[in-house]
Parts: C-alpha cells; sequence; structure tokens
C-alpha cells in the first residue's frame, strides 16, 4: 500500500540550509528555556510523601485530587493502586508537619479512607533518577553511533546521533517553556522516541546505501532525494497511525499519561521531520560519497577508467 504515488519526486534536500537555520533556532530557544526555566521535575526526582489509602467503595480519582488540593497539598499525584478502592497518592515535600501531623492532615482531607502505608521519599532518591535518567540516554546515544558506524558509515553515524539529540532537546525544550511536569513516564516518553526517530532514520539509510548501489548515474544530493521519496510513503503511514493512537491515548488516557502523550505526539511529528532533514542534510554535509558505501570489489571497479 502506497500513501504517495510512485515515482513522487519531491526535492527535499532542495530545503535543507531553510532546515538547518529551522532546527538552530528551535534548538538554541529549547536550550535557553532549559536554563532559564529549567524543567518542573515531578516527585519521581524531587522526592516528596507516597501514600496508599483504601476506601469501602470504588474510589472517585477526581474527587480526590479536588479534595487534596482544597486541603492545601499542591499538585498531587493520584492513581488506582491494583484495585478501584486502593489509591496511590504522592504529595510534594511538606516541611514544618510531622509525619502524624501529616497523616491527620490527610485523613481529615479524605474522608472515609484508610491509611495503608505512607513513605517519605528523599530528595537524593530523586537526584539518582536524573543521573540515572540522563546515564540511559547517553549509552543508548553511543551504543547507536557504534551501531550505525558498523552497519553503514561513520558519516551516517554522526549524522544519526546528531539528529537523537535534536529530537529530545525540542521535547525537554517544549516541558520546560510551558512549565509541563515532567516525571519518570515523561522520561520513558523521550526514550521511546528516540527508538522510534532512529528507526525512521535507518530505513532511509538502508534505501540510501541500496540506491548507491543500483542507481549508477546522480549526485548525492539526487540519491538522497530518490531515498526518502522511496520511504514517504511508509513514513507517512507509520508515523500518522502512530499519531493517531497516541492522540486518542492523549485525550482518553487521563491524568497520568497526559505529558506521556503529550511527548510522544512532540517526538513523532520532530522525529520524522529530523529522520529528514537532519540526518540525511547532514550526512551530505559531512561529505557522503558514492565510494563510502560501495564494498571495496565495487569501489576498484568504478576507479577503472
Amino acid at each position: 500500500m502506497e500513501f504517495f504515488k510512485v515515482g513522487t519526486k519531491i526535492d527535499f534536500m532542495a530545503q535543507r540550509k531553510w532546515a538547518a537555520a529551522f532546527s538552530i533556532v528551535i534548538v538554541l530557544v529549547s536550550i535557553v528555556s532549559l536554563f532559564i526555566n529549567k524543567l518542573n521535575l515531578g516527585l519521581d526526582f524531587t522526592g516528596g510523601t507516597q501514600v496508599v489509602v483504601h476506601y469501602e467503595q470504588p474510589a472517585d480519582l477526581t474527587a480526590i485530587r479536588q479534595q487534596l488540593n482544597h486541603a492545601g497539598f499542591g499538585q498531587p499525584v493520584v492513581q488506582a493502586y491494583g484495585t478501584t478502592r486502593d489509591v496511590l497518592i504522592r504529595l510534594a515535600p511538606h516541611t514544618g508537619l510531622s509525619q502524624q501531623s501529616l497523616k491527620d492532615k490527610l485523613l481529615y482531607a479524605l474522608p472515609g479512607a484508610q491509611l495503608q502505608q505512607l513513605d517519605y521519599i528523599g530528595p537524593q532518591v530523586g537526584k539518582t533518577l536524573v543521573t540515572n535518567g540522563l546515564l540511559a540516554i547517553l549509552i543508548s546515544l553511543l551504543v547507536t553511533m557504534a551501531y550505525i558506524a558498523f552497519r553503514f558509515e561513520m558519516r551516517f553515524a554522526v549524522s544519526a546521533a546528531v539528529a537523537l539529540i535534536h529530537d529530545p532537546i525540542l521535547i525537554l525544550g517544549i516541558f520546560s517553556l510551558f512549565h509541563l511536569e515532567f516525571d519518570l513516564i515523561s522520561l520513558a516518553a523521550v526514550l521511546t522516541i528516540i527508538g522510534y526517530s532512529l528507526n525512521d532514520t535507518i530505513v532511509v539509510y538502508d534505501r540510501v546505501r541500496e540506491n548507491f548501489r543500483r542507481v549508477r548515474k546522480g549526485t548525492v544530493t539526487d540519491i538522497m532525494n530518490l531515498s526518502i521519496n522511496q520511504t514517504l510513503s511508509r513514513t507517512i503511514m507509520t508515523s500518522g497511525l502512530t499519531l493517531l493512537v497516541v492522540v486518542a491515548l492523549l485525550i482518553f488516557g487521563g491524568e497520568m499519561l497526559r505529558n506521556f502523550s503529550l511527548a510522544l505526539i512532540i517526538g513523532i511529528v520532530i522525529g520524522t521531520y529530523s529522520s529528514i532533514y537532519v540526518a540525511g542534510s547532514l550526512a551530505i554535509a559531512l561529505g557522503l560519497d558514492r565510494s563510502h558505501l560501495l564494498p571495496p570489489s565495487k569501489r576498484e571497479v568504478d576507479s577503472l577508467p
């Protein structure tokens, strides 16, 4: 099945300078926003209090959030915990309150609730999660570069790595700019997007290599355009269908999955763009040539007069 008719000849590389300028601007805006506004880190990273309560009847999570807000517990995270009668609540750190005072305040704010468990998560745990999250992203980028360099060519590896760095920076920048809460679920979305964007990039790179070996005439720019056009239907259909599912998740998934879905939506759009204009354009800018992807025997034949 083809979304576009066979033989599409869109000159993507003709806009690569404008695309490069656009990418540089939005990356710089994202970095500036991260320095000025910082990330609005969730309780997973900042620490706080985790509470498990039990109700005799199925719990209304929306009503519980409202009750906690009225009682002065700002931005509580409320979710079902195993059953509809058990609720997990995460609260920001409350200084000046003893553990018993906090219990009394919670039970007063939540009539009918039975306190099952109360744990304090220190900020040191949050710092460890931040460090581990950044380390996970760094390791994934390095392993990805090593794989692409081995499977394709070093210029492709560098281009793909820049494209993969480009995508999470923009996601974090948007979260910072609009003060959206960034928690472990959002971090999972960022890591998902790195894999999703890489998949699109590898598909284009694989077609570029095939076309270098199959098409004897044409410049590097022509081959890159041809490869992107040949994979365009697959890219649009895959991204479009995934986007439909994630939009449905954003609308119907509830508050807990809202930021996760939003990060995925941003990442899918940006990842599709970067696999074409960042990864492909940068490979050309780094001096990609037909000889870099041909087997040694083919290079010798092509070099003969």
